[in-house]
């Protein structure tokens, strides 16, 4: 097991090569041709970016941690679960980079037996770094930071997505989406789910909550999430988020009370 000295210094180092990955992926911002835009899937794109970004934060983290495996949005590495393994999104919201939309992110966690012990998200164009390991707080640029303390439903602002290729929950996100915009302060889908974990970590969102999520969208906000103090949650108030393709992140007041209404629209239907 690492020692918590050992796992600081990996993340401290795991951040540098995050912010250096950062600087590339900004200077591309508005440069890719539509050309160079490849389809993965219905409405799921790619770039030389991407892939790009993704190398070199595996050539980057495998030297900050040899012993840990990889899993990667874009496979340009192995992807395996070991003890250790990062898991990585090269550009979370690579729709947003490649319409000129500035807000996306390289999100990269550091995972021991399924659970993320190191987080970091960097917003590339604000050139924020929000930051996390375990037992030892998250931070925003090296200021600590806290989940909000909102205390309803009512006076929060809560962040969403919805899905963008599989549309059979449609009705489901429909019917959170009336309810929350009658009953909640504000509503916001800003397509990079890894920042609205953050900006949950941050306080600047009270709540989010999103299904058909893949891991590395959610690993390193978990972390930050829980290091700020937050709650993070299943849609049944488990503990399958890292690979269940659901999540709900908030302040511990607001948890249980959006848990449960999460659960009535998407589980009960």
């Amino acid at each position: 097991m690492i020692t918590p000295a050992e796992l600081l210094r990996i993340g401290i180092e795991a951040r540098a090569v995050v912010q250096r990955t950062s600087v590339f992926i900004k200077e591309e911002f508005g440069k890719v041709a539509k050309s160079a835009i490849e389809d993965k899937g219905l409405n799921d794109l790619v770039s030389y970016v991407d892939k790009t970004a993704e190398q070199r934060l595996v050539e980057g983290l495998s030297l900050v941690f040899p012993k840990a495996t990889f899993i990667t949005e874009e496979g340009t590495t192995e992807n395996k679960i070991s003890e250790y393994y990062w898991i990585i999104d090269p550009l979370d919201g690579t729709t947003n980079f490649l319409h000129g939309v500035p807000h996306f992110a390289i999100s990269v966690a550091l995972v021991h037996n399924n659970e993320p012990i190191v987080g970091i998200i960097q917003d590339v164009m604000r050139s924020e770094s929000y930051f996390a390991v375990t037992q030892q707080g998250a931070f925003l640029n090296d200021t600590t930071i806290k989940v909000s303390q909102s205390k309803s439903i009512l006076e929060s602002v809560l962040g969403m997505g919805f899905p963008y290729s599989q549309y059979t929950s449609m009705d489901k996100v429909a019917k959170s989406l009336e309810y929350f915009l009658y009953n909640a302060r504000g509503l916001r889908r800003m397509g990079a789910a890894a920042l609205d974990l953050a900006y949950v970590a941050a306080g600047r969102l009270d709540g989010f909550y999103e299904v058909n999520l893949k891991a590395w969208d959610v690993a390193a906000g978990i972390c930050l999430v829980k290091e700020a103090g937050g709650v993070v949650q299943d849609f049944h108030g488990a503990s399958n988020y890292l690979f269940g393709k659901e999540i709900i992140a908030t302040n511990p007041i607001i948890a249980n009370p959006l848990q449960e209404l999460v659960y009535q629209f998407y589980i009960e239907g």
